[in-house]
């Protein structure tokens, strides 16, 4: 029986105790550990597993099922591609009552997970409540915002999302690296007219944007811009990719883009790209559009999904609170046995 992989390969990967830590589930050895020139001296196996002996004299037995999965290669990544989400134009927010999360928040974060947003209805309307629902999962990320930040009119505003002006689908912190990969808004005072929450699926857009302007698209994921507020930069496309061209990372904010650099033909080009996929973020369809309501808390993943809101007036003063966190804690919770 030959086994499609390097013999190096399967002795590195050998399931056994001694050579992965039954607790951790890591190696104990490194690369430098292995022979390069270790050879298989035999394989047997059954319907379920593989037994491989070494020139070493170690012996592997492997599962069938994990080979097999390892002969081609992984479409899902490590879930965070496109190749890992649920895409969407219109979809119902996944939802649950603040209760049912604070007992066990993995049901709606896995919903999260697939498809970047997720709603947590009846928490309490008391200021800092948005820092227990991040809590609830995982830890916040604290930036020069503090711990959390305010969303509400100031008279001298740094920002135009403490403005009662409308803010176009964006997403938050790209002159951060890393940036934020989660954001958390939780309303404690509605607007009596308007404000309403927008969010639209970024990889969806740029699916469509990879489909119909292929050009586009290499360009957009092609070339660094940079994004700057304050003093905090960093330099990365619009649209991200992994080594396999598969869409990871959306970058996208008008109000901190900065002037793109070049030749007058790579700017035109670029511009045509932008406003491309500017069209399709904001195609009829594409945008959920929902008002919280006090003792809403929207969570979402800000490498994906981009937020909106319309412009609102009347008595009542907008009053949100918002804080970031990370993925990492949404992957882990979800992927516990």
């Amino acid at each position: 029986m030959e086994l499609p992989f390097p013999p190096v390969w399967l002795r590195d990967n050998c399931p056994c105790p001694a050579c992965r830590d039954p607790h951790s589930g890591q190696k104990p050895h490194t690369v430098a550990d292995l022979d390069p020139d270790v050879t298989v001296r035999s394989v047997a196996g059954d319907e379920q597993t593989v037994a491989v002996t070494f020139s070493d004299g170690h012996r592997s037995v492997f599962d069938r099922n994990w080979l097999r999965a390892h002969e081609r290669a992984d479409d899902a990544g490590d879930g965070r591609t496109e190749r890992g989400k649920d895409l969407w134009d219109q979809v119902e927010p996944p939802e649950a009552g603040w209760a049912a999360f604070s007992r066990d928040p993995a049901p709606l974060l896995r919903a999260l997970w697939r498809t970047g947003f997720a709603l947590v209805r009846d928490t309490p309307v008391e200021e800092g409540t948005v820092l227990a629902v991040a809590r609830a999962f995982g830890h916040v990320r604290t930036t020069n915002y503090g711990e959390l930040f305010d969303v509400r009119i100031e008279p001298d505003p740094a920002n135009l999302a403490f403005t009662a002006r409308a803010i176009a689908p964006h997403t938050d912190n790209p002159y951060r690296d890393p940036v934020p990969t989660l954001q958390l808004l939780h309303c404690l005072r509605d607007a009596a007219a308007g404000g309403e929450s927008g969010l639209v699926d970024g990889f969806r857009a740029a699916v469509l944007l990879r489909e119909r302007h292929p050009g586009h698209f290499a360009v957009l994921s092609g070339t660094p811009v940079t994004f700057a507020w304050g003093r905090l930069r960093a330099q990365r496309p619009m649209i991200g990719v992994d080594e396999r061209g598969r869409i990871r990372e959306i970058r996208y904010n008008n109000r901190s883009l900065q002037a793109l650099a070049g030749p007058p033909e790579a700017l035109a080009a670029f511009y045509a790209a932008y406003r491309a996929f500017d069209d399709l973020l904001n195609r009829p369809g594409a945008m959920v559009t929902f008002k919280l309501a006090p003792g809403d808390c929207v969570i979402f993943d800000n490498t994906r999904v981009l937020h909106a809101r319309t412009a609102f007036g009347g008595r009542a003063e907008r009053h949100l609170q918002g804080c970031y966190a990370d993925l990492d804690a949404v992957q882990w919770v979800t992927s516990a046995p």
